[in-house]
């Protein structure tokens, strides 16, 4: 994400109301100062609370970022603090589904299986320094510095779907989380000619660390309810973890350099890298005891082309391949925070964009490969490959006057491949739709000067929740309405928005 810095003065208000009764207000306040207005300050605020359209969930959230920024003749810099806070009130949780179990209709999408006592707080801060001097015209020197900290406390449990009528069982568990994050970087960017030939070269050294630390005390029994008509059970007394020891912790370093080569009046670019990244990852027991450790090194390469036989044509083609830190087990796993052996990932993508003016359309293929993990038995473990094989059409743009149009389409094929249980290799993979499709279409109205009505419909094919393919979730479609107002009160620019999400009410 790249902060937004304010060219000039601004100061914005917005108000908010959405769900049963969660109010919402927010502050963009930005000044510029100095001789030559090189000082900028940014300030984003937003507090929000009340009942979302979950049944019995209330929310609390409070987020503040400050921006700093200084653009000297030859040096720039910019630092980011950002203060994040959020709780629920019975939060809603993602299904698990026990083996061999046929995959009951889905339930209102306001059914809520979580007890009235189960909660859920986090909050994060973060902050992130950025530096960069221009040693000469064509030259520049970068470095970086940042870090964060997210602490999570909560008493819920994960609701297992136990048959077709659709009962559930959960154990609530009160976690703590803590995740400290230290990251730096510095290095050189520089352009430079060979003939005809114009390079612009990138050389980066970079490290991240990370610090993973957690508690658990599991309640006593289990809470038991139905996701058609949700339970209420009596509360249950689960006292705060007494400690919160270190489970896991990483170290990604690396060095890349990159070199993007430009000729034709830029109708052709070429970029060619390579990175090489080391990853070293510790587990831990409670008692501080190294559980299993990863240390691994490699160098890997990059690649990609960009042609433009005219003006309004660009095709392009890519590969990339990476190392990757391994995955952290999740909240929902009896292993939550432990981090899994680190990976060679790959993509390549070939594509194309067409811009015919007023509209334009992208058309891509790409193949990704990677390991896939799953629960086994609760436990979150690597599984075997999956190699992801799809193509995305995008168009977007004003196809009448007044009529703008933002959709597309994406195919995907995803399957699994070297599982640890050969009955699952080739099968589809968790989670996969093969069509998704999204359409957005925005009318600025005739007959009211500054309306905008909306619309917006979703569809995505069904998906499997197991690697053996034999529990499914079928075809969903989601329809919404929205409407813009722009005006003017007084002398402040004054914009109105509403929209409705889900109109025909489809689970």
């Amino acid at each position: 994400i790249v902060p937004k810095r304010a060219a000039t003065d601004l100061t914005r208000v917005a108000a908010e109301y959405t769900g049963l009764s969660q109010l919402g207000a927010r502050i963009d306040v930005a000044r510029r100062f100095g001789e030559n207005r090189e000082y900028g300050v940014r300030f984003n605020g937003g507090a929000y609370s009340g009942n979302t359209q979950i049944n019995n969930q209330s929310r609390d959230a409070l987020v503040g970022a400050f921006a700093f920024d200084f653009r000297g003749e030859r040096f720039r810099a910019t630092v980011d603090v950002v203060s994040q806070y959020e709780s629920f009130t019975a939060p809603s949780r993602p299904f698990l589904v026990a083996a061999g179990v046929a995959m009951p209709a889905a339930p209102s999408g306001s059914s809520n299986v979580t007890q009235t006592w189960e909660w859920s707080q986090a909050a994060d801060q973060s902050a992130l320094l950025r530096t960069e001097y221009d040693i000469l015209p064509d030259l520049t020197f970068f470095a970086d510095l940042g870090g964060g900290l997210t602490q999570v406390d909560r008493l819920f449990g994960t609701p297992t779907i136990t048959n077709a009528a659709g009962n559930t069982t959960s154990t609530p568990g009160y976690y703590k989380f803590n995740v400290n994050r230290l990251t730096y970087d510095a290095g050189l960017r520089g352009t430079f000619h060979t003939g005809e030939v114009r390079h612009a070269v990138a050389l980066q050294a970079s490290r991240y660390q990370d610090w993973i630390y957690r508690g658990i005390v599991n309640a006593s029994s289990a809470v038991l309810s139905n996701i058609y008509s949700p339970v209420a059970q009596p509360s249950q007394y689960v006292p705060a973890p007494t400690q919160v020891p270190k489970i896991s912790q990483s170290t990604l370093g690396g060095v890349a350099l990159a070199d993007t080569l430009s000729a034709f009046g830029e109708r052709l670019q070429l970029t060619l890298g390579l990175r090489w990244q080391q990853i070293a990852s510790d587990n831990f027991s409670t008692t501080g005891a190294i559980t299993s450790a990863y240390n691994t090194s490699a160098v890997t390469p990059m690649a990609g082309l960009v042609v433009k036989p005219w003006d309004n044509v660009a095709l392009y083609a890519n590969y990339i391949q990476g190392l990757s830190k391994g995955d952290v087990a999740p909240a929902a796993a009896s292993n939550a925070g432990e981090v899994l052996a680190p990976y060679i990932a790959q993509q390549f993508e070939v594509g194309a964009k067409v811009d015919f003016g007023k509209i334009a359309t992208t058309l891509s293929l790409f193949q990704i490969q990677k390991p896939f993990a799953q629960l086994v038995n609760t436990v979150y473990t690597a599984s075997g490959q999956q190699t992801n094989r799809g193509l995305e059409i995008k168009v977007f743009g004003e196809i009448v006057p007044s009529v703008r149009v933002l959709g597309g389409v994406a195919l995907l094929d995803a399957r699994l491949s070297s599982t640890s249980n050969a009955a699952t290799n080739g099968n589809v993979a968790i989670g996969a739709p093969v069509f998704k499709g999204t359409l957005n279409l925005e009318w600025d109205t005739p007959f009211v000067n500054g309306l905008t009505l909306g619309a917006g419909v979703i569809t995505t094919s069904s998906q499997y929740v197991n690697a053996t393919n034999t529990q499914s979730i079928p075809t969903w479609t989601t329809l919404s309405l929205d409407a813009r107002y722009r005006t003017v009160l007084g002398k402040t620019p004054v914009v109105f928005r509403g929209a409705v999400q889900n109109v025909l009410d489809n689970s």
